[in-house]
């Protein structure tokens, strides 16, 4: 993905600038990153810091997945869910946790971030340990960060009429989280059906690596729950209005389209 230059230009490289600011002030600040599973954010994280490290700047990176509820807690929080799956879904994350940890990190401490290992409880994951660690910055990604509950919006709006769904009130624990964000970035696809394809190509890709992959039906539950249980339209559309910068991916997940801060 960092090989399109339309893409480093636009994006990658303005993304490492503001990182680089941010570094340099002393704010300890939250980036945030925004894209849909499969869309390259892992890959993208690990270059920036590689560049940011040759730049002397500690970048530290964390996904939202990290932040995972132990296994007996994530179960019981998402017992009965449609989608059959044991992660992903807002509420499966221990949003307080993610918090604490950055507020003990700006008060002055190191950065304290659990890790999550997808290859435990036979595949459906679980905690294992945490690091400290130095940093300037913090990369935070994941496909729903940002998002806002709807119910959150004034009684008798349409929007509130729309909302109220599980998911929706799941999200209500995460917008403190949220308001600790220096800055909110985007990667889209051009249509939200490639989310699919591209997290079937990844898996295909660690598979013939050897590593750890799902099965096509376990994977399929896992895509269709991050983009059923907030239908993009809804939740990750209007997150271009509040967005530091915006980049649209084709099939490809080469780029499109991208815009500055609105």
């Amino acid at each position: 993905m960092a090989t399109d230059p339309h893409l480093e230009q636009r994006f990658i490289s303005p993304l490492l600038a503001a990182l680089s600011a941010l570094g340099g002030s002393g704010k300890r600040a939250v980036v945030a990153l925004n894209g849909p599973v499969g869309s390259g954010k892992t890959t993208l994280c690990r270059q920036l810091q590689q560049r940011a490290a040759a730049q002397g700047l500690l970048l530290a990176v964390a996904s939202i997945d990290d932040f995972y509820l132990p296994w007996e807690q994530r179960i019981k929080a998402l017992a009965g869910n449609q989608f059959g799956v044991s992660r992903v879904l807002p509420g499966s994350h221990d949003a307080g946790l993610a918090q604490a940890c950055v507020d003990g990190w700006q008060r002055g401490g190191k950065l304290r971030l659990p890790r999550f290992d997808k290859s435990l409880r036979g595949g459906q994951g679980d905690r294992a340990g945490e690091i400290l660690v130095e940093a300037d910055v913090l990369l935070l990604e994941g496909w729903l960060l940002g998002c806002r509950p709807l119910v959150s919006q004034p009684a008798g709006s349409p929007a509130m009429a729309e909302g109220g769904s599980r998911w929706d009130r799941a999200l209500v624990a995460y917008q403190p989280l949220w308001q600790l964000f220096e800055q909110l970035w985007l990667l889209r696809p051009e249509r939200w059906s490639m989310a699919r394809r591209w997290r079937f190509q990844a898996e295909a890709r660690q598979r013939r690596r050897g590593e750890d992959w799902l099965p096509a039906m376990e994977l399929e539950r896992l895509v269709r729950s991050s983009l059923e249980s907030l239908p993009p339209d809804r939740y990750q559309d209007p997150l271009i209005e509040i967005a530091t910068c915006t980049a649209t991916l084709d099939g490809r997940r080469r780029w499109l389209a991208g815009s500055g801060a609105s």
